[in-house]
C-alpha cells in the first residue's frame, strides 16, 4: 500500500468542489541494528528490506555480500514500522560509529547527521570509460515513466531506475523521497548480487549531493535527471568521475560533468 485517498476542496475559478485525491503515503520506518535503534526514516511503505540494505550500504555500515537478516518488529496499519537488521559486530563498518540523530526526513538524505564531517567521505575516483548513447535518453525516460505506478495514480512520488549496458531496466523503485528511491534500487541489486551490472541511473526529480554520493558508493558511472542539478552535485560528480546529465526532457539534455 503506497497511496491513501483523502478528501479535499478543489477551487476552480473560485468555485469549490469536493474531490477525492490519491496521496502518496509518508510514514516512519524505524531501523534498528542489532536490536538498538539506529535511525527513523520517513518513507513510502514498500520495499523496506531493499531500502535498509541500500541505506546501510551507502552509510558504510554493512558492505558484506551476504544478504542481511532483517526482521519485522512492529508493523502498523498507518505504515509505521520497526525493522531490525542483525549484523555481526565484526562486519559493522565505520559508518556505524557516526550515529545519526533519530530522525531522517524524506526530503533530505543527509538530515540527521550531527556534524559537518559526517557528510564527507573518500574513495577512488571512477575511471572506467563509458561510451553512452545520449540519444537513448528519451526512450529510457519513457520506459521508466511507464513503470511508475504510484506516480501515475498520485502524481506525488519520485522514482529511480537503474539500466544495464544494454539500456535495459534492472531495478526501478518509487518513494516519496528521492534518496529513498535510490537506496531502494541499489538495495534490490545488492540483494540480487547484480549491482555490478549498473550502467546508468535515471532519477525523476533533481539531483543534489546525496544522490551523487550514493551513486559513487554504488559505482554507478552515469546519473541522469529529468530536472535540475545542484552546484554541489556537479562539483562532486566531477571529483568522483561521474557523468552527470540534467534537464533531460524530450530531445534535450545538459551535460554538467563527464
Amino acid at each position: 500500500m503506497q497511496i491513501l485517498n483523502y478528501e479535499g476542496l478543489q477551487l476552480t475559478n473560485g468555485v469549490p468542489q469536493k474531490v477525492t485525491d490519491a496521496l502518496v503515503i509518508e510514514a516512519a520506518l524505524q531501523i534498528n541494528i542489532n536490536k538498538e535503534p539506529y535511525t527513523v526514516v520517513m518513507r513510502t511503505p514498500g520495499d523496506d528490506i531493499e531500502l535498509i540494505r541500500g541505506l546501510l550500504y551507502a552509510e558504510d555500515i554493512y558492505k558484506g555480500k551476504e544478504n542481511l537478516s532483517i526482521d519485522v518488529i512492529e508493523k502498523r496499519d498507518n505504515g509505521f514500522s520497526i525493522l531490525n537488521a542483525s549484523i555481526p559486530k565484526t562486519q559493522l563498518g565505520k559508518g556505524y560509529l557516526n550515529k545519526r540523530t533519530l530522525l531522517s526526513v524524506s526530503s533530505c538524505g543527509i538530515c540527521g547527521k550531527q556534524k559537518l564531517e559526517d557528510i564527507s567521505f573518500s574513495g577512488t575516483k571512477l575511471t572506467n570509460k563509458i561510451i553512452f548513447d545520449i540519444s537513448k535518453l528519451e526512450e529510457m525516460f519513457v520506459e521508466m515513466k511507464s513503470k511508475q505506478e504510484t506516480f501515475e495514480i498520485s502524481g506525488g512520488s519520485h522514482a529511480a531506475a537503474i539500466f544495464n549496458e544494454n539500456y535495459e531496466i534492472i531495478s526501478l523503485k518509487e518513494d516519496i523521497g528521492r534518496h529513498n528511491a535510490v537506496d531502494k534500487v541499489v538495495g534490490k541489486l545488492l540483494n540480487l548480487d547484480q549491482l555490478k551490472e549498473s550502467y546508468v541511473m535515471l532519477v525523476s526529480g533533481r539531483v543534489s549531493y546525496e544522490i551523487i554520493s550514493k551513486a559513487f558508493i554504488a559505482k554507478i558511472p552515469i546519473v541522469v535527471a529529468v530536472s535540475a542539478c545542484s552546484s554541489l552535485s556537479v562539483d562532486f560528480a566531477k571529483e568522483f568521475g561521474i557523468c552527470l546529465i540534467g534537464f533531460s526532457r524530450g530531445n534535450k539534455a545538459t551535460v554538467y560533468a563527464e
